[in-house]
């Protein structure tokens, strides 16, 4: 393999790409959109940098390795400054939990909570150690091609009971329940039900804990363009504002990408790191194998969406910490709610993300730069329309938001804009406007997940959040390890 196509600009693109061509791979990246990022877009209004998402960044190390590859040191293009606390989550009777990786202060949150419960943290911090070098250091980069790969992993999955919840899991070490949201919400940032999501993904308490959580200077976008200016700087092309028209075939190999512009480029290898459902209906349309699995993935369960308030205030409100998570008077009957019965929830719980404490550049003086996110059921499940519920329900949010934490905030806001489950399908291609690809439960996790590579079309692969191990950037990072390991693989 001398030459590679990937469709995509979003983490686990970019992460791929720069794999590869620090591995000699001539690669080309396509992006539909005018700026590189996929999910992590961003806008610039009025002064002010709203990043789309995502704002949390862990696992450095897996980043850093993708300057290391070929030699090079990550912070001559990114800085990254840290986070702390990690969170602080708020309950509407007023209850605040700071949790970070402090542990003498950790202790004292929890103790606050009820003292019964810190052996009992402990415990669970043992049981996310064992996930974490399981599920994340064995397996987080592994690529599962056939069963027989999942039976392998399979007497690690039992040993951790990885058929339970993380919600279940959690309950059975601690008993106070607002300690039992605050050890799994995770999963809620990466698209999964605490209280469907395997206890695997419990390790995402021991992956922060270990490695930080982390803000890139100048905002997530500062990221994305320092892996541009490296992918570059190594000889690799993108191309932007071209979206790609076909995925051309020539009996089960892939042998060229051409875009609506007219662009065609002809490739030994083609990355989708694309929608899932609009790769294979859409790009591969040509090829049996395209409909055939189109259909197969449609009927599968998708995560949710987002609805994101961005707006700009007057003010600096340093009390008011970089993450928050600002639950509503319900868990489990909310999340019920959203990924079973298509509810748009009244009394939602709302993600607050405020930049401009760890980086006021992004905001101009004075002001301050928020966004505050709530999970809604993606569209094959309230296909609402949203031009004209949107502005409603965002002046239900600030007014939470105003309530909580900012008073008079409606009337201090200088800029604001929304995003919907509609723009996920519009802008991205999402499939439903589902903002994490596949749910991940774990009928749908490792083999049962997108493979690295098609089964059937040789030389076509997948990186992102649809594939092994899932969404998050540790996850599509991960996801673009896995690839470019099949994709060399004799190549050197």
């Amino acid at each position: 393999m001398k030459t590679a196509v990937v469709i995509g600009a979003g983490f686990g693109g970019l992460a791929l790409a720069i794999r590869l061509q620090s591995a000699g791979v001539a690669t080309t990246v396509l992006e539909a959109r005018d700026r590189p990022g996929g999910r992590a877009y961003v806008w610039h209004r009025d002064g002010h940098v709203f990043d789309a998402g995502p704002t949390v960044i862990t696992d450095p190390e897996c980043l850093a390795q993708l300057w290391r590859l070929s030699g090079h040191d990550m912070a001559q293009d990114v800085t990254l400054l840290p986070v702390s606390p990690f969170y602080r989550l708020n309950w509407p009777d007023g209850t605040n939990f700071d949790y970070g990786n402090d542990d003498a202060a950790l202790m004292t949150e929890i103790a606050k909570l009820d003292p019964a419960d810190v052996a009992g943290y402990a415990k669970f911090l043992d049981y996310a150690a064992g996930v974490y070098r399981e599920g994340y250091q064995k397996l987080g980069h592994v690529a599962f091609l056939d069963f027989a790969s999942m039976i392998k992993a399979a007497p690690s999955l039992a040993q951790h009971q990885a058929w339970r919840s993380v919600y279940s899991m959690v309950s059975s070490f601690v008993k106070n329940e607002k300690l039992r949201q605050a050890l799994s919400f995770h999963t809620l940032l990466v698209g999964g039900n605490p209280m469907t999501t395997s206890a695997i993904y419990a390790l995402i308490h021991k992956l922060e804990k270990d490695g930080g959580v982390w803000f890139a200077k100048g905002g997530t976008n500062a990221l994305v363009n320092g892996m541009v200016r490296h992918f570059e700087r190594l000889g690799g092309t993108l191309r932007l504002g071209d979206p790609v028209a076909e995925i051309e075939t020539l009996g089960d190999r892939a042998t060229a990408v051409s875009t609506v512009s007219g662009f065609r480029i002809e490739t030994d290898a083609v990355v989708s790191n694309a929608d899932l459902v609009h790769t294979y209906g859409t790009l591969i349309r040509g090829h049996p194998r395209g409909p055939s699995q189109a259909a197969k993935l449609a009927h599968k369960r998708w995560s949710p969406s987002l609805f994101v308030v961005h707006f700009g205030v007057k003010g600096s409100w340093q009390g008011i910490p970089h993450h928050m998570i600002l639950f509503g008077p319900r868990y489990q009957g909310l999340l019920k709610d959203i990924y079973d019965h298509g509810v748009l929830p009244e009394d939602f719980s709302l993600y607050l993300h405020h930049p401009t404490v760890t980086d006021p550049s992004l905001a101009p003086d004075g002001h301050s730069t928020f966004y505050a996110l709530a999970p809604v059921p993606h569209l094959g499940k309230l296909p609402v329309n949203w031009d004209e519920v949107g502005p409603r329900f965002a002046d239900s949010i600030l007014a939470e938001v105003e309530r909580r934490l900012i008073p008079d905030l409606r009337g201090r806001i200088t800029v604001q804009f929304h995003y919907t489950p509609r723009d996920f399908q519009q802008d991205l291609g999402a499939f439903n406007g589902s903002a994490f690809s596949l749910e991940p439960l774990l009928t749908q996790s490792a083999w049962f997940r997108a493979h690295n590579r098609d089964d059937n079309i040789a030389n076509l692969y997948f990186v992102g959040a649809g594939t092994h191990p899932g969404a998050g950037i540790p996850g599509v990072v991960g996801s673009a390890r896995a690839t470019a390991e099949l994709m060399l693989a004799g190549v050197q």
